[in-house]
C-alpha cells in the first residue's frame, strides 16, 4: 500500500486520540479540555472524509475505522459528560467541589446519573446502523453522533460561563438533563431527514438551506457564544424537518 492510502485513516486515528484524551480529561472533572479535545476529533472527523475523498482512497477499513473513533469522541465522552453533570446536581455541588476521587464511581441512593450513559449507548446503535444503511450518502437519517457530542459538551461550559440565570438553573435541573438526555438518544436513532454541509455545487438555489443555517449559526456564536451551540443545533433539527417537509399538489 503506498502512504497516500494511510492518510486518511491517521487523521482518524488522530480523531481516536483526541477522543480518548477527552475521555481522561471527563473522568476529572476538567469539561473545558475534555471539550476542547472532542472539537478537535470533530474537526479531524470532517477532514479524514474529506481527505479520503480528495485522494480517492476511500474504504471499508476506513468506514470501519471512522466509526469506532466517533464511537469514542461523541459516544463515549458526551455520555461521561452527562453522567457527571446529573451526579454534580444531585450531590448539590460545584464542579471544583466533586473533583474526581477513588470513590468517584460510587453512586447515590437514586444513582440516576447511570441515565447519562443512555447517550453512549444511543450513539453506539446510530454507529452500527449507519455502516449498514445505503441512504445516508448525501443526507443524514437521525441526528449525527459529533452533532449529539457537541450540544452535551457545551452544557458544562454554559454553566460555567453564562450570566443568563434561567439558562443555569435549567442546566442544574435533572429533569431537564434526564428529558435532553431522551430526547438525543431518540433523534440519533429517529427515521428524520436532516440535510449535510456537503456541497455538490455553491448555488443559492440548491443550497439556500445550507446557507440560511450558516449564516444563523455565524451570528448565534457571535452574540451568544456558549449558548449558541445547543441552539445551533436545534436549528439545524428544526430546519431540516421544514426542508425535508412534503409539499402538497396543488
Amino acid at each position: 500500500m503506498t502512504l497516500k492510502k494511510h492518510i486518511p485513516n491517521l487523521i482518524t486515528l488522530g480523531n481516536l486520540l483526541c477522543g480518548t484524551i477527552a475521555t481522561i480529561f471527563a473522568v476529572q472533572n476538567n469539561f473545558v479540555a475534555a471539550g476542547l479535545f472532542v472539537l478537535i476529533g470533530i474537526l479531524l472527523d470532517f477532514f479524514d472524509g474529506f481527505a479520503a475523498r480528495l485522494l480517492n482512497v476511500s474504504g471499508e477499513l476506513g468506514k470501519q475505522l471512522d466509526s469506532l473513533a466517533d464511537m469514542v469522541t461523541s459516544g463515549v465522552v458526551p455520555g461521561i459528560i452527562m453522567f457527571y453533570l446529573i451526579a454534580n446536581n444531585s450531590n448539590s455541588g460545584s464542579f471544583a467541589e466533586n473533583t474526581v476521587t477513588n470513590d468517584w464511581f460510587t453512586f447515590n441512593s437514586s444513582s440516576i446519573q447511570i441515565i447519562g450513559l443512555l447517550l453512549t449507548l444511543g450513539a453506539c446503535y446510530r454507529l452500527a446502523k449507519f455502516n449498514i444503511d445505503t441512504r445516508q450518502t448525501d443526507s443524514f437519517i437521525g441526528l449525527p453522533t459529533p452533532a449529539m457530542s457537541l450540544f452535551v459538551i457545551s452544557l458544562p461550559l454554559i454553566q460555567e460561563h453564562t450570566t443568563i440565570i434561567m439558562v443555569q438553573n435549567l442546566i442544574s435541573n435533572n429533569y431537564f438533563l434526564i428529558g435532553i438526555t431522551f430526547l438525543l438518544t431518540y433523534l440519533m436513532n429517529a427515521e428524520i431527514p436532516l440535510f449535510s454541509l456537503k456541497f455538490k455545487d455553491y448555488t443559492l438555489k440548491n443550497n439556500l438551506v445550507k446557507y440560511i443555517f450558516i449564516l444563523a449559526s455565524f451570528l448565534l456564536v457571535f452574540f451568544l457564544k456558549y449558548v449558541s451551540i445547543p441552539l445551533i443545533i436545534t436549528l439545524y433539527v428544526v430546519m431540516s424537518l421544514f426542508s425535508n417537509k412534503p409539499t402538497a399538489n396543488k
